[in-house]
């Protein structure tokens, strides 16, 4: 497989978790979202949303959106587990899975903050437009999640857990105030101690700078 990727794009990252908890093997394709490589026609064909991740499968098959890849994956390659067996477990975690990836992540992304700028908003309002939603975001994932498992819904790490650990990456690169959320730190260190998470850095990606 090859996954059209950037090291800091916590959709990528996502991604990535999920490939190497699931012991899949792909070859990364560096794209530089910063000098605008996702907007290049080649690449447009391939992604015509122009971002990032993109996974193409060994069948051929080009697949775009971090959460459809995520469930594509879930779906091909059922072991381990991302979501439990039980039809309301599985909502519960794809309710806060999905707040990182609905609710916070999209007015975050390097399209919108740049779109603020454009609109006469200084590089401190974006600033703190991002940490304002990330923190509203990291309340409700708090609130909804196990409050006495060593991950967020249990024993093993699932699909909140992949997209919490991105987006508090971001949260620490932007300088979110992250005291009032100890349970979601306590859960990124012992994620951060699974090789699957610690080989998905953006610092350990071969294109980081």
């Amino acid at each position: 497989m090859k996954l059209y990727t950037y090291w800091r794009s916590t959709t990528s990252y996502r991604v990535r978790i999920a490939l190497n908890l699931k012991g899949i093997g792909y070859e990364p394709v560096p794209v530089n979202l910063v000098a605008g490589e996702q907007r290049a026609s080649d690449y447009a064909k391939v992604n015509p949303g122009l971002g990032v991740p993109t996974l193409v499968t060994d069948e051929g098959v080009t697949l775009t959106q971090s959460m459809a890849i995520l469930e594509w994956l879930e779906e091909t390659h059922p072991e381990p587990a991302l979501l439990p067996a039980d039809p309301a477990e599985r909502a519960h975690v794809r309710a806060a899975a999905l707040g990182i990836a609905t609710d916070i992540h999209p007015v975050n992304n390097l399209r919108v903050v740049g779109q603020l700028k454009t609109m006469g908003h200084s590089p401190d309002d974006t600033v703190d437009w991002m940490n304002h939603w990330m923190s509203e975001g990291f309340a409700a994932f708090q609130s909804l999640i196990r409050p006495d498992t060593p991950f967020a819904f249990g024993d093993a790490p699932g699909l909140a857990d992949i997209c919490l650990v991105p987006q508090l990456y971001n949260a620490r690169r932007w300088g979110t105030d992250l005291t009032p959320f100890t349970r979601l730190t306590e859960i990124e260190a012992a994620c951060l101690a699974h090789p699957a998470f610690d080989a998905a850095r953006p610092e350990a990606q071969p294109d980081a700078t």
